[in-house]
């Protein structure tokens, strides 16, 4: 979203922004200096790896993005399996899913900044996850963003720790 589109980043919309970047910055950080290999570990129990973290959280991001944009339709496009959403495949590098991290959060920022109006609201989708018959606000998906964006940062932080000691904050 660029050319002569007017954009706003003062109050609410400022806030959300600097929110959603701290907590982006956060994740980002905890995987400073990992090799491929180390960003693919899954060193607790269950089966998330650093890499696996910031390509779900770049791939939710996106899809929410789609949400704001075009409803619950546009969100299950590009979707891909489950398994494959949270872990390092074959062949991708950390640095090849921090660049795309970084891609969709200059989406989302534009989106942010520029949007008309921040109480567009669309369905949400039919899932066992959502309530029946209820509507998200574009506000309210920035918001869940925020959300859980600190939630995997902290995620990231418990998988660097034990893979080397290594804490984003402390």
């Amino acid at each position: 979203m660029t050319g002569s589109i007017t954009t706003t980043r003062t109050g609410e919309r400022a806030d959300l922004l600097e929110t959603l970047g701290k907590h982006r910055f956060f994740l980002r950080h905890t995987t400073q200096g990992l090799t491929d290999e180390q960003a693919a570990l899954s060193p607790t129990v269950s089966r998330l790896s650093l890499g696996g973290l910031v390509k779900h959280v770049a791939n939710t991001e996106a899809a929410w993005l789609r949400f704001v944009l075009g409803g619950a339709e546009r969100m299950e496009e590009d979707a891909m399996p489950w398994d494959e959403q949270h872990r390092m495949m074959p062949g991708e590098t950390l640095a090849g899913l921090l660049q795309r991290y970084e891609e969709v959060a200059r989406e989302t920022d534009e989106v942010i900044a520029a949007l008309p109006d921040l109480d567009v609201a669309h369905p949400l989708p039919v899932a066992p996850w959502f309530e029946a018959g209820k509507s998200w606000s574009a506000r309210r998906v920035f918001l869940h963003l925020i959300a859980e964006t600190s939630q995997h940062a902290g995620h990231a932080d418990i998988l660097r720790e034990t893979i080397d000691g290594q804490r984003s904050m402390g």
